[in-house]
């Protein structure tokens, strides 16, 4: 079990953003799923009403008094098939994006295009009362459909083989999509929907701005960087004075250095990072770190 808990750990450590997204979503709904079993088992009548604290509310004033659910209710799923297809996905166009951008762009447009989804499905709803009731939205979809609709903008001849279709270019899947979500606005899941919309339509503003050479993150993307630092561990640097008279001695070692690591870059290229030992994964750690 500690194997199991080490390798995940080392998984998310050296994983980029996407896969970082991919685990921060798994992580909440299989803690949040931990806590609904615990209340199954116990006392259902005292059920602690978490979806109220992390979906986003269509009431302006429930939302008013829950101001945060307007990010968590991105990463916050309940049921399984849901979960399952979204993180299908967010990997899948997660992956085709970072063909063409950086790890900060995915994660802005990811939380921006959230936030564009949320923002649309609460103006309809309360600028149509009368069309759609109260409701609460959840769940990743309105972030990827922007990244999807972003690398379909920015790589339209991008080819996906579909079973049963064959290849499909990037840009006719987005198409079908969003004409879809907004069929869809006339079913069960109106705020869905309307937030599948929005998410597309940030993604379409983004990449379009991206290509006259304008970036509309950018600012963000500052912003993040200026939060995250407050989170990281300043590490202190401690330097070595090399004594003049172990000149041969310290050659000698640096020597073993460089063709130990050598060895692990070629069993890299053989085999991916992935058939490191936990111990060549922390020597190339080290390493990596003493050339930054």
């Amino acid at each position: 079990m500690a194997g199991i808990i080490d390798e995940i750990k080392d998984t998310y450590k050296n994983g980029n953003s996407l896969i970082k997204l991919i685990f921060i979503n798994s992580a909440i709904f299989v803690l949040f799923k931990i806590v609904f079993l615990f209340y199954f088992f116990t006392d259902r009548t005292a059920f602690f009403p978490i979806s109220e604290w992390m979906a986003m509310p269509s009431s302006p004033v429930a939302l008013l008094f829950k101001p945060w659910t307007l990010i968590t209710y991105m990463f916050y799923h309940e049921e399984v098939l849901h979960f399952l297809f979204n993180m299908l996905n967010l990997y899948w166009f997660g992956k085709i994006f970072l063909m063409y951008f950086d790890e900060k762009k995915l994660v802005s447009v990811y939380l921006i295009g959230g936030v564009a989804g949320g923002l649309l499905y609460f103006a309809l709803y309360n600028i149509f009362p009368a069309t759609f009731h109260p409701a609460i939205l959840m769940g990743a979809s309105a972030s990827i459909i922007a990244i999807m609709t972003a690398a379909a903008i920015y790589a339209p001849n991008f080819k996906l083989y579909m079973v049963f279709i064959g290849e499909v270019k990037l840009i006719y899947i987005a198409i079908f999509s969003i004409i879809l979500y907004a069929i869809l606005i006339a079913s069960d899941n109106p705020g869905g929907n309307i937030a599948h919309l929005g998410g597309a339509f940030f993604g379409y503003l983004w990449a379009k701005q991206f290509m006259r050479g304008r970036e509309l993150t950018r600012g963000f993307s500052g912003f993040l960087d200026s939060v995250f630092s407050l989170f990281k561990r300043k590490k202190l640097k401690v330097t070595y004075k090399r004594p003049p008279t172990n000149d041969v001695e310290y050659k000698k070692q640096k020597l073993i250095n460089q063709k130990e690591v050598d060895r692990i870059l070629d069993k890299i290229s053989k085999g991916g990072y992935e058939n490191l030992s936990k111990e060549e994964k922390e020597t190339l750690f080290k390493v990596s770190n003493k050339t930054n």
